[in-house]
């Protein structure tokens, strides 16, 4: 089965083709964006897809990161990633950032716990602790670095994210491997661990683990015409 994998969660729009069977990326395209996600999306879509050699009808799976990340980038990536599944009637995958990063540490570090950790601003940390065999064990939650740190000394994990080294940091009696250091994972990683998670549950929805920054300004807000 091919399957193609979507990342927007981060500044990268990524896209890749994968083989489940060959266990192999096929072809891949990425643009280091920033913002515009939606604009591009389709053509690095396009792009990946042709390095594969391959076209839509061939994909039997799609997976997608559905954060946390960027709030923009993360819908941007799961509508695609939905409507693409919905049009070719194949199973839409959803792999969170943090989930992804973790896979990324133990293809470094080996059968080892992983401490996925996103700082994001404010004193927040977006995190998640895996263990060894990639299974969840401190679900994903905006807890504070004082509280990353505990989590780090209860479980001596590998961090991975753009917290890492902060979190190292607050626990200079501990030494820690450390890495990936980004916002995201390579896209083939997502692929891979797509296709190890399967087609079984519910439809990739967003992950957003705290609130987005821009907000409606209830003040500026029309009244409807006619009231």
């Amino acid at each position: 089965m091919k399957l193609l994998a979507i990342d927007c969660s981060a500044s990268l729009c990524a896209a890749c083709v994968y083989d489940v069977q060959a266990d192999k990326e096929l072809g891949r395209a990425a643009l280091d964006l920033g913002k515009g996600h939606a604009e591009k999306l389709m053509a690095v879509v396009g792009d990946a897809l042709k390095n594969a050699g391959i076209a839509f009808p061939d994909l039997g799976a799609v997976a997608v990161s559905v954060g946390p990340g960027s709030f923009t980038g993360v819908r941007v990536g799961v509508s695609a990633a939905r409507g693409f599944a919905l049009a070719l009637k194949v199973p839409a995958i959803g792999v969170t950032t943090l989930e992804a990063l973790a896979a990324e540490a133990r293809d470094v570090f080996g059968a080892r716990a992983v401490l996925s950790a996103l700082d994001g601003g404010r004193g927040e940390i977006q995190a998640a602790v895996y263990d060894e065999f990639g299974a969840l064990v401190y679900a994903p939650a905006v807890i504070t670095l004082s509280q990353a740190a505990d989590l780090a000394t209860k479980f001596s994990p590998v961090l991975a994210g753009t917290a890492a080294n902060i979190i190292a940091g607050a626990v200079p009696s501990q030494a820690f491997d450390t890495g990936p250091l980004g916002a995201t994972a390579d896209i083939a990683v997502y692929a891979r661990v797509a296709a190890q998670k399967g087609a079984a549950g519910k439809e990739p929805a967003p992950v957003y683990l705290r609130e987005p920054d821009a907000k409606p300004q209830a003040g500026f807000i029309l009244p409807r015409s006619g009231v």
